[in-house]
């Protein structure tokens, strides 16, 4: 970042106060940081954050060169459905994160497929997602397709694009659907008031969701619902929108749902079908029920 000299104005302040008020492009955690790795010096000395400086002092900013993140085999089991040389399709069980991302560099779907892969998924994605056409939530289980081949890569984006990709759910949702079918055609984009979350929002990204009851219990719903989109939180949002958040979504639903024993929503990805990107012919897999969606369905049953 360079080097700068105390100026009057500055006497008496702590180094990291100093620091943040003068570096636009570095907050004041950065530079905690930047300070705990002994990459700032004061007169030559290292120093802590709360160093009270002097005028006349001389600060010198060291910035790391950027570490490249790039995932690494892990031998983790898979459940592989199906698997030949240009793709494979995994049952993903609930809790695992799908590639690599802040908080989550190890343990990955993408740590794992590397290694049962040896290294030969499609590169289109970069380092971080090899392989990787789409994705599922961590706490969302069961089947995804990842390529082993650049060419595999792009016919199956090109069947998400044009929405010819089947790709069926079921979930388990609050209170009683009524009607036996519907379609929730509604635009989803970043929350304006948290952008960590999804929500409806005018001039949003068109998302549509299929969905048909299963069962109807109580105070709860059993459902199967069809993407023709496939937006981040698709589901999630949209049945919450409709009064039907999904049992254990803590982010879009009401709480408490981790005390029954559900934290995470009870969301499975049964059914996948797609067009072989080699062979040309349509290729359908069904997953059975995991073990905490059959003991979510009982739950509900006996709740009433």
């Amino acid at each position: 970042m360079g080097f700068f000299v105390v100026e009057p104005c500055g006497e008496g302040e702590r180094l990291d106060v100093y620091l943040a008020r003068n570096i636009d492009s570095l907050s004041r955690n950065a530079i905690q940081r930047l300070i705990g790795v002994q990459a700032v010096t004061v007169n030559n000395l290292p120093a802590k954050a709360s160093l009270k400086i002097h005028a006349g002092d001389g600060i010198l900013i060291s910035i790391p060169e950027p570490r490249v993140l790039e995932a690494v085999p892990e031998p983790i089991p898979l459940d592989i459905v199906y698997e030949d040389a240009e793709l494979c399709v995994v049952n993903k069980p609930r809790g695992m994160v799908v590639h690599p991302a802040a908080g989550h560099f190890s343990g990955t779907l993408v740590n794992a497929l590397l290694y049962h892969c040896a290294g030969r998924l499609s590169g289109i994605n970069g380092v971080l997602r090899p392989g990787i056409v789409h994705r599922i939530d961590k706490d969302t289980s069961g089947l995804l397709v990842a390529a082993k081949t650049d060419v595999a890569h792009v016919k199956l984006s090109r069947q998400l694009e044009n929405h010819s990709m089947t790709r069926v759910y079921h979930a388990i949702v609050y209170n009683r659907v009524a009607g036996n079918n519907g379609t929730i055609d509604k635009p989803l984009g970043r929350s304006p008031s948290d952008r960590k979350k999804i929500a409806v929002v005018s001039g949003g990204k068109p998302a549509v969701t299929h969905y048909s009851v299963l069962e109807r219990f109580g105070k709860f719903t059993w459902i199967e619902a069809a993407l023709e989109t496939g937006r981040t939180h698709q589901i999630r949002v949209h049945m919450a929108s409709e009064g039907h958040p999904l049992l254990g979504d803590e982010v879009y639903g009401p709480s408490g749902a981790a005390a029954l024993g559900f934290a995470g929503q009870v969301l499975h990805a049964k059914t996948l079908g797609f067009v072989h990107p080699g062979s040309g012919e349509y290729i359908y897999f069904d997953s059975g029920l995991p073990e905490y969606f059959l003991r979510a369905v009982e739950f509900c049953r006996t709740a009433g």
